[in-house]
């Protein structure tokens, strides 16, 4: 499991504070989802659990390791990350930046085995007609499934991602959350991701962590953090929720009055 445990953060020399004494713990196998308004705190939450930022205080453990002090390493083979802002400054080809996430298994020397997982990462997304395409010859879309292929192509047991679904079309967002949802059932991977979409995150999330103002106002199952009660505490909103084939929806485009928190 992934442990945060009391993190807080600050930007502007402390003046503004992003993260408030956050704990949670997000268990092994399942799909957790991360949602709340902008500015709540979700990227940054990922972030220091990804080491890509070192909190002010706290501590994130990946089961018994601490990772901001285990060897970068070891990190990379256990934990692969996908943020929101993903880019590169080289000219690179799809299947060449897909081949960057076994590094941490060949150092750069690909076996038969590395050049086999490159390509099932590349058919799982859609992308293997695109595979020696340069990444700014693609559309945003295109060039998100193939960071989304490089990061599943690091076969990690703890993967995260920071909005994966940014320019994907309806086809393409949900082939990548099926594509998750499988990741975690019949690999045993344990995914979180963050999401603006909360009827996405109650369809393929196990577990969803609300936040709302640097704090985790809710945390459950998608029914429990995906009702009126609950989107209300992490959005301020009265949001009407109805259950549609067995899954809450929201149906947020029937906001009402804001509700004072």
């Amino acid at each position: 499991m992934i442990r945060a445990q009391a993190l807080t953060h600050s930007y502007d020399k402390g003046t503004t504070l992003v993260l408030d004494d956050v704990s949670v713990e997000l268990q092994r196998g399942c799909v957790t989802g991360l949602i709340g308004p902008n500015g709540a705190g979700k990227s940054t939450l990922l972030s220091a659990m990804a080491r890509l930022l070192v909190p002010d205080s706290g501590q994130v453990l990946l089961d018994d390791i601490d990772v901001l002090r285990a060897p970068a390493k070891e990190v990379a083979r256990r934990l692969a990350v996908l943020r929101q802002d993903a880019r590169v400054t080289a000219r690179l080809t799809v299947v060449d930046l897909v081949r960057f996430g076994r590094f941490p298994h060949s150092q750069g020397r690909l076996t038969a085995h590395d050049h086999e997982v490159v390509q099932q990462c590349l058919d799982q997304v859609g992308m293997d007609a695109f595979r020696d395409r340069y990444l700014d010859e693609l559309s945003g879309g295109q060039r998100q499934r193939a960071f989304v292929a490089m990061v599943l192509a690091q076969e990690t047991e703890f993967v995260l991602l920071d909005e994966p679904l940014n320019n994907l079309d309806m086809e393409h967002a949900g082939a990548t959350m099926q594509l998750l949802r499988r990741a975690a059932d019949e690999l045993g991977r344990t995914v979180i991701v963050v999401l603006h979409d909360v009827n996405v995150a109650a369809a393929f999330c196990d577990v969803i962590v609300g936040m709302r103002q640097g704090c985790v106002v809710a945390e459950g199952p998608a029914r429990q953090v995906i009702s009126a009660e609950g989107l209300r505490r992490v959005f301020a909103l009265d949001i009407p929720v109805h259950e549609i084939d067995g899954r809450p929806v929201a149906l947020h485009w029937a906001i009402g009055a804001a509700v004072q928190v």
